[in-house]
């Protein structure tokens, strides 16, 4: 019995479909490698700096196994960050964004963030550490931070914060958010109610100037003074100046006497 075209076809093969095959096979093949490179060359470089190793190495085992996020170096601290970073810069491979610990030895955290924001402007830090304190909070921020996480935050957590970081947003830990808005919405009191110049002037009445020596020290007349004092002991709700230099010594605004 005959075999139509059709079946022939069927039975060996149209001339050339194993030659197609294969050249789809590697067009696919390189459009995968391609977007390989392309998530590489878009990877989010990340600059880890903490004074525990251990706590390095699994911020690096997890964020090398998170799509879009490559470690590129390690700092012990905020001296070994800057100096790193000064060397990235000449080699041109600076990081985008900078995971800050804030207690650690030569150079703290608060101390790096202002000192590598003012040398790399276009670097992002986000602040990872254990402590949450409102005032400790406020300064990094102030110092240029764009976010700030807990040590128990969740690994995805860390993760969104420097994409957060990496776009120009500010991601917050939700503990800490829930803080600041707590103090937002509360107005503050005690100290933290006194703006510079005023504690500037608690302090001074504490060491027992008077107000015409706290005019002359600060260059103001002596009714701006008088009026500066008035401020501090309504705002503290005092009713001496000798209530005011407790209240000074208690906040560490000058050292107890003997001291």
């Amino acid at each position: 019995m005959g075999w139509s075209d059709g079946d022939r076809q069927r039975r060996v093969g149209v001339p050339g479909d194993g030659v197609r095959a294969g050249a789809r096979r590697a067009a696919v093949s390189a459009a995968v490698a391609e977007q390989d490179e392309r998530a590489a060359a878009d990877a989010i470089e990340v600059l880890i700096v903490d004074d525990h190793a251990v706590v390095r190495r699994g911020l690096v085992a997890y964020l090398e196994s998170t799509s879009g996020i490559e470690v590129v170096a390690e700092a012990v601290d905020g001296q070994d960050a800057l100096d790193k970073l000064r060397r990235m810069a000449t080699e041109g491979r600076l990081p985008r964004v900078v995971l800050m610990d804030v207690l650690m030895p030569r150079m703290d955290g608060i101390t790096a963030i202002g000192a590598v924001r003012a040398a790399h402007p276009d670097v992002q830090i986000v602040v990872l550490t254990s402590f949450g304190e409102l005032e400790r909070v406020q300064t990094a921020l102030q110092a240029g931070a764009a976010g700030y996480l807990l040590k128990d935050a969740d690994p995805d957590e860390i993760a969104a914060a420097i994409r957060a970081a990496d776009r120009g947003e500010v991601h917050l830990d939700p503990a800490v958010a829930g803080r600041l808005a707590r103090h937002l919405v509360s107005p503050p009191t005690g100290i933290a109610a006194l703006t510079s110049r005023e504690r500037t002037i608690l302090a001074l009445v504490a060491r027992g100037l008077s107000n015409r020596e706290i005019a002359a020290k600060l260059f103001i007349g002596e009714r701006t003074a008088r009026t500066h004092v008035s401020h501090v002991l309504s705002k503290l709700q005092l009713a001496s100046r000798t209530q005011a230099a407790l209240v000074a010594i208690r906040e560490g605004l000058i050292p107890p006497p003997g001291m």
